[in-house]
């Protein structure tokens, strides 16, 4: 029996999600978050065999989420899923060891596969990702993903600033002093060419970043 943790912060998608797995056989669900915060320590108390990840969450996403889960449990392994499939997320994942990546509008047999490959150690990339990544990678570049320059670091404190966190918040969040996170402020809007974080949040929904159906 595989056990899996659903972490999304809309409610309506977990209990999809929910449905579609409780009518598989040897796939269980052994809890919900709504928050890559709720999602580590649940992890830790939960130890499931896999978490199906989101990655656009308040708070800390799903891509801190991913590396915490992953540090403090390394037979846990974890599926992104998302209503994104342009190449800046599975990069940022892969370095996080996420080993699977899904899109939120992939077939029920498709997540399935994706469940019992990573569940067994195996990567797992949905396919329209896949064909994006290959195309990036074949052509060392991505003109429609001008995040692919930003660190991990960075990537993750260009979501918060496009969530509406203020700069106290994402101190909290990551455990980084205030002045720290104003430099990554102002590494970010010096690589993108920003000035506000009104500009960079039309930049990211510009990019397909972020949606608003996310």
């Amino acid at each position: 029996m595989i056990k899996v943790l659903l972490v999304d912060d809309h409610e309506l998608v977990r209990t999809g999600f929910r449905h579609i797995l409780q009518g598989e056989s040897g796939i269980e669900v052994v809890g919900e978050a709504d928050s890559g915060e709720k999602a580590v320590k649940m992890a830790i108390e939960l130890g499931p065999d896999l978490v199906l990840m989101d990655v656009n969450m308040p708070g800390i996403g799903g891509i801190e989420a991913t590396r915490k889960v992953r540090r403090y449990n390394q037979n846990t392994q974890i599926i992104a899923v998302t209503v994104l499939s342009d190449a800046p997320f599975p990069e940022q994942l892969y370095n996080a060891r996420a080993l699977g990546y899904l899109t939120k509008g992939c077939p029920a047999e498709e997540m399935f596969d994706a469940i019992r490959t990573v569940a067994s150690g195996g990567p797992f990339i949905a396919g329209e990702v896949s064909r994006k990544l290959t195309i990036a990678r074949l052509t060392g570049t991505n003109p429609d993903s001008p995040f692919n320059q930003l660190s991990s670091r960075e990537m993750q404190v260009l979501m918060m600033i496009i969530q509406g966190q203020k700069t106290q918040d994402i101190s909290d969040s990551l455990c980084l002093s205030p002045e720290t996170v104003s430099t990554y402020r102002h590494r970010l809007f010096e690589k993108l060419n920003v000035e506000t974080d009104v500009e960079l949040t039309l930049m990211a929904l510009r990019h397909g970043l972020v949606s608003t159906g996310s």
